[in-house]
């Protein structure tokens, strides 16, 4: 098996495995390249199951039970539902598989502090990891984040630093770097997506190694994307894939969607109602790697408010409790299927990402108004499929 090597794509830099965040030279997203080849059958359990397909297996690794996620299927206006349920990571989302990689890389050279700036989910999961493994994290967040995961983050034991917005809370983050400080970058980072890929190892096991029709994905920064399309060209690579590589329809919400527009044209002008905000991502920097991943199989849809909740009703009403960024891959499929994106009779992997329960004061305000109560009981009423 090749060993990996971290380039970078704008200019031609090169890094060994304790790679930057980012190009020291230009600034510039990095990426892995390797080759996976005469891979070794999975063995053990959850993430580092697939270690023999990974590029590199940290010496020293934080484990908190991530992966070995179910996969459940469901029937959806004649699609057959692939539904992977990242929101039982054991932080509640699919971050934990690119927080667990980052971790053990951080704790395998000797960091002490992991830091990271995010809107709830991914502070969420550094700060747990972080707690496992003995170090201390750093968590700078816009002040409109979600309390509970504010309170889940300083619950455990993390620092927590608010800012004005987003991108202050990214600003200040890299500012604050010292000596022994290990940032997360989940927006930049490879090894971040590296982790992210083992979604698609265990979700094709779980398959018998035969690849769905297609896959819908909520995008932000575009790191679950991107780990997607790595994890079944790496698989294809090693010969492991039963069936082509699946078609890719990348789920954008409301106003800001960067890559609708990037790909379309066309401005993105819907109200989303502020449900999906994992994925309010302005400036994702991996912005030109999505576009040549959806222009080259696949497509993008942009969904709204009403679109997210439709969603969010249908899949509690199946009995998952996600939270509504997650709800957004359901419209997207409902859209792509009107777009001739996704045929009926086709099987779609869809990951739940993230969890409701962080915010079930909210998910109870969103769809507790549409549900039709009898006998004093709550029953869902979606609509037909």
């Amino acid at each position: 098996m090749g060993g990996p090597s971290v380039v970078c794509p704008g200019c031609g830099a090169s890094y060994g495995l304790d790679s930057p965040w980012r190009c020291l030279r230009c600034g510039s997203p990095l990426r892995i390249e390797y080759e996976a080849r005469d891979v070794a059958r999975p063995r053990g359990q959850g993430l580092w199951r697939y270690r023999g397909l990974l590029a590199y297996t940290p010496e020293r690794r934080v484990v908190l039970g991530e992966g070995g996620t179910p996969l459940v299927g469901r029937v959806f206006r004649g699609v057959k539902l692939l539904l992977k349920l990242e929101y039982l990571n054991p932080t509640g989302s699919f971050k934990d598989r690119g927080v667990a990689f980052e971790a053990s890389r951080a704790k395998s050279f000797g960091y002490r502090v992991l830091v990271e700036d995010s809107s709830g989910n991914t502070g969420l999961s550094v700060a747990a990891y972080a707690a496992a493994g003995g170090m201390g994290a750093r968590i700078y967040v816009p002040r409109d984040a979600p309390e509970g995961k504010k309170n889940l983050i300083r619950l455990l034991g993390a620092r927590l630093i608010e800012a004005g917005s987003r991108a202050e809370a990214s600003r200040l983050a890299v500012e604050s770097l010292g000596r022994g400080d290990y940032y997360v970058a989940h927006l930049w980072s490879p090894w971040f997506i590296e982790g992210v890929s083992t979604l698609v190892y265990e979700a094709a096991e779980q398959l018998g190694w035969k690849s769905p029709d297609a896959v819908v994905v909520p995008v932000g920064s575009g790191s679950l994307l991107l780990g997607v399309v790595q994890g079944f060209e790496r698989l294809a690579e090693a010969g492991l894939l039963r069936g082509e590589v699946p078609r890719i329809v990348a789920v954008q919400a409301g106003s800001v969607a960067p890559l609708y527009e990037a790909v379309t044209g066309r401005r993105a002008s819907l109200d989303d109602g502020g449900f999906a905000d994992g994925i309010r991502v302005p400036s994702p920097p991996r912005l030109g790697e999505l576009v040549e991943v959806v222009r080259k199989g696949g497509g993008v849809v942009l969904v709204g408010r009403a679109d997210i909740v439709s969603a969010l009703r249908r899949l509690v009403s199946w009995g998952f409790l996600v939270e509504p960024t997650s709800a957004a891959a359901l419209a997207g499929l409902a859209r792509a299927l009107e777009e001739g994106l996704v045929c009926r009779g086709e099987r779609v992997l869809l990951p739940l990402t993230g969890s409701g329960l962080k915010m079930h004061d909210k998910l109870y305000s969103l769809v507790g108004s549409g549900m039709e109560r009898r006998g004093g009981y709550l029953y869902g009423s979606p609509g037909k499929d």
